[in-house]
């Protein structure tokens, strides 16, 4: 198991626009990060390190749902633990969206409002999945850029971002945005 330091690792960071009923990073301005090939280790091993930095409650390992939706009420930290995909932020109609190749290794750090989905499991032999971890004390919602979820998307600019970066802890790329 091994985990790269801050410094040793590319930062991938995108700002996406609201698009329609999605309000992406446009509420707190917070970008979506993704750390490429972070760290070398199995799903345990993983939510034994997030479980020991603290900042986040690991709580699923799984793929990415297919169809496009966001959190309202927290921000969510995937970190890959097998396979390669290719992922789609903002809404797949966005002409702003962002469609990155991910794999095992990295982490993404989601804020809430950003919309995300799976295009594409782009490995066969190990199929793509990801630990989820979520703040302390945090739920998370499903939403969809429907109408009635006005008020649920009202509550992202009260969330608190990160205390400490969720893989690296007191400094990380998370704490410098």
């Amino acid at each position: 198991m091994s985990f790269k330091s801050p410094s040793d690792i590319e930062v991938t960071s995108r700002q996406i626009p609201r698009w329609f009923r999605i309000p992406n990073t446009s509420i707190q301005s917070k970008p979506l990060l993704i750390y490429h090939g972070a760290f070398d280790a199995n799903p345990t091993e993983l939510t034994e390190h997030l479980e020991g930095v603290g900042e986040v409650i690991p709580q699923w390992v799984y793929g990415m749902y297919g169809q496009t939706h966001f959190h309202s009420t927290t921000h969510e930290v995937l970190g890959v633990v097998s396979g390669r995909a290719q992922l789609c932020f903002g809404g797949e109609g966005n002409p702003k969206r962002f469609e990155p190749t991910v794999q095992k290794g990295d982490m993404i750090i989601v804020p809430a409002g950003v919309g995300h989905k799976l295009i594409k499991d782009l490995d066969a032999g190990e199929h793509f999945k990801m630990l989820g971890a979520y703040p302390r004390q945090k739920d998370w919602d499903m939403c969809y850029g429907r109408e009635g979820e006005e008020e649920k998307v009202e509550n992202i600019a009260s969330l608190d971002w990160f205390k400490q970066d969720p893989l690296f802890g007191a400094d990380g790329p998370v704490l410098h945005v």
